[in-house]
């Protein structure tokens, strides 16, 4: 695409230089046209009126006959300037205000970019980059905004656990007469929250692996319903803590050319966004169906109604639907922006929608693929 553009580029360049150069040509055309035209019809005009001697007209055209040659030449040669003055002073009037505003792309402002009528058509790309600078400043300052809170946040879950687990380890260290029972109790309390430390460690992992991380999809040929199904058998045990069914309605056999181990990753994180936020005693729902052109996935679940604008950044890195730092499932925010990701190396796409206390994610896989080796 950016090839293409340059093309673009360079042709509209090379046909704005070859204009410039015509209209140049053509006003010195003019002007020569226009300088022999005045000299044929004043030359007629003088020979049919009568001219006397003391007439100081007569003697200045006389003059002017006798040296026509280096009038003619001088006329010219001044025409010649001023049109020349004109065709190189207008690109340095364009070139100055050009550079000028490209200094507030260094700078962007909300301020729209102003240069004169000749250039709209420029004016209109400056501005055009202006908007997608000042758009990408915006989206780079609320993601770095994002992910310092959620470091913030991270940080002081961390304390909480960590605190229980030396707290429960210090009683059983001081109560070496502890009854069983509660011996019992208190090691299977600082295992929760050992287990909940090393969830909240694993999310600090993510966040560095997916900011800094060079990722190489090694594709093979595999069976996304028989995939699927492995998934959802290792999530039964959540499933069940949840209380909620997983149905599967897949075709047979989905054969599909693609990185297993990273598009896994993708259902594990569909799977389990479900199983945070469904309700108790429903049933997520996960469906495949093949076309001539793509494989499309759906995970289907009963929940909370996500609001739209919620939803326009639910892929977002760092963006949590529950922004409460407390709660035992609040992630990093990184699980669908890491799952949109591979889908999209793939050649994929993934989209959501939610209504009615209904959540729903699709998974557009195309059959051709698309060649894409990494992503960052």
């Amino acid at each position: 695409m950016s090839k293409l553009r340059q093309k673009d580029s360079q042709g509209r360049s090379r046909r704005s230089t070859l204009q410039a150069w015509g209209y140049y040509l053509l006003a010195l055309t003019a002007w020569v046209t226009i300088v022999l035209v005045v000299s044929v019809l004043g030359f007629i005009i003088c020979r049919s009126l009568i001219w006397y001697e003391t007439n100081p007209l007569y003697h200045l055209l006389n003059w002017v006959r006798d040296y026509y040659f280096f009038v003619f030449a001088f006329v010219i040669l001044v025409g010649w300037v001023v049109i020349s003055y004109y065709f190189i002073a207008r690109p340095n009037q364009q070139l100055q205000a050009l550079i000028e505003a490209s200094g507030q792309l260094s700078q962007p402002t909300e301020e729209p970019i102003r240069l004169p009528p000749a250039m709209k058509s420029v004016e209109d790309q400056l501005n055009l980059a202006r908007e997608e600078a000042l758009h990408a400043q915006r989206t780079a300052r609320e993601a770095e905004q994002r992910k310092n809170d959620l470091v913030v946040y991270l940080a002081h879950d961390l304390k909480t656990p960590l605190t229980s687990v030396i707290g429960y380890l210090t009683l059983l260290r001081d109560e070496p007469q502890v009854s069983p029972e509660l011996r019992a109790r208190y090691t299977g309390i600082a295992l929760e929250k050992a287990e909940r430390l090393e969830d909240l460690i694993n999310e600090f992992f993510d966040i560095t692996r997916f900011n800094l991380s060079h990722l190489e999809l090694e594709k093979q040929t595999v069976d996304l319903s028989r995939m699927l199904q492995q998934v959802v058998s290792e999530f039964e045990p959540m499933l069940a803590e949840e209380q909620l069914t997983c149905a599967l309605d897949l075709p047979a056999r989905m054969d599909y050319p693609c990185d297993p181990d990273k598009l896994a990753r993708v259902f594990d994180n569909l799977l389990r966004n479900a199983c945070h936020y469904s309700t108790p005693g429903t049933e997520v729902q996960i469906s495949g169906a093949e076309t001539d052109t793509s494989m499309v996935l759906t995970f289907h679940n009963e929940g909370r109604t996500i609001p739209p604008e919620k939803l326009e950044r639910i892929f977002d890195q760092f963006f949590r639907l529950d922004s409460s730092r407390a709660t035992r499932t609040g992630g990093a925010g990184l699980g669908l922006a890491i799952a949109k990701e591979i889908v999209e190396l793939h050649g994929g796409t993934i989209s959501a929608r939610s209504w009615d206390n209904q959540v729903e994610f699709q998974v557009t896989l195309p059959k051709a693929g698309r060649e894409g080796d990494s992503y960052g």
